[in-house]
């Protein structure tokens, strides 16, 4: 018997087993920070956590509008927006195949979806960030689409939520990218010249120019355990200052213990956590009104 006749038996054998025991593909998943065999649909159910280490999975962007906002609430804007190669790009592929690719891997325009929703009755205008599609860089389109879901947020007067998963600007768009950190931000400020509620959501990862602009603007900064969050690489830095970084440098523990984070929310707890501080966003904020009109009158 030839090795590929000994092979082709063993795969006929094993797939006999398979459909006699009924097991259906993908039964289980090994975590990939503990290594523990977890039972996928107990993984599903879990929220893609693992139980045992709690390391939180990345999830796509939908997937995280599921668990995020109320069901069938989402109205989505600026769906139709494609990036344009408008450098004629090319490194080791050319830029408009690697929109292509990506496009057909998650089924998405660009790496973030935005719109208006509710979450627990409350009304906001969120964006949700996929780093599936091009490691959830931030381009033209990126940009212009979170611009405008902040003011449509400030139109409505609602809180804005924008959920951050990203490498940071996207190279293949050169200044066009890192023009978008400032129009973010210049939008941001005017939603706070309005008094209004922004919260930035920046989960595992968030780095470079998506970090340096409005990531960290929010009026709270909120994470999950573990997250990857920081500007340069820890090597980079490594490498710039000659020294040695300290264990779980730019995780999410760390960055709450020195400042920069105010809230670790497990995945689980996440809705539940922002629908509790948009009420009392809102009740602060109708406390005030009635206050300034009882003035006026």
């Amino acid at each position: 018997m030839s090795i590929l006749d000994w092979f082709a038996t063993k795969n006929s054998a094993n797939k006999s087993v398979t459909s006699k025991l009924d097991i259906p593909g993908n039964l289980w998943i090994k975590c990939i920070a503990c290594g523990e065999t977890l039972y996928s649909k107990d993984f599903e159910q879990n929220l893609k956590v693992c139980p045992k280490c709690e390391h939180h999975f990345r999830l796509t962007c939908h997937e995280r509008l599921n668990i995020t906002v109320d069901a069938d609430s989402f109205i989505e804007i600026d769906y139709d927006l494609s990036p344009a190669d408008s450098l004629d790009f090319t490194d080791i592929k050319a830029y408009k195949d690697r929109i292509v690719e990506a496009n057909k891997k998650t089924g998405l325009n660009d790496a973030i979806i935005t719109g208006e929703a509710k979450i627990n009755g409350s009304d906001v205008a969120i964006g949700i960030m996929d780093f599936g599609y091009m490691g959830g860089s931030m381009g033209a389109v990126v940009g212009e689409k979170i611009t405008r879901c902040i003011e449509l947020a400030t139109k409505k007067q609602i809180p804005a939520i924008i959920m951050s998963s990203s490498g940071g600007a996207r190279m293949q768009e050169g200044m066009n990218s890192l023009m978008q950190m400032a129009k973010t931000s210049a939008a941001l400020y005017r939603h706070k010249q309005q008094k209004l509620l922004f919260i930035s959501v920046m989960l595992d990862p968030t780095t470079g120019g998506t970090t340096a602009s409005f990531a960290m603007l929010g009026d709270l900064n909120i994470t999950e355990p573990k997250a990857l969050i920081g500007f340069a690489g820890a090597r980079v830095i490594e490498q710039t200052i000659k020294q040695k970084l300290p264990k779980d440098f730019q995780r999410s523990e760390y960055l709450q213990e020195h400042g920069m984070i105010d809230h670790i929310v497990p995945r689980n707890k996440m809705k539940s956590f922002l629908a509790n501080i948009i009420e009392m966003t809102n009740y602060h904020k109708q406390k005030i009104e009635e206050t300034e009109t009882v003035e006026q009158e």
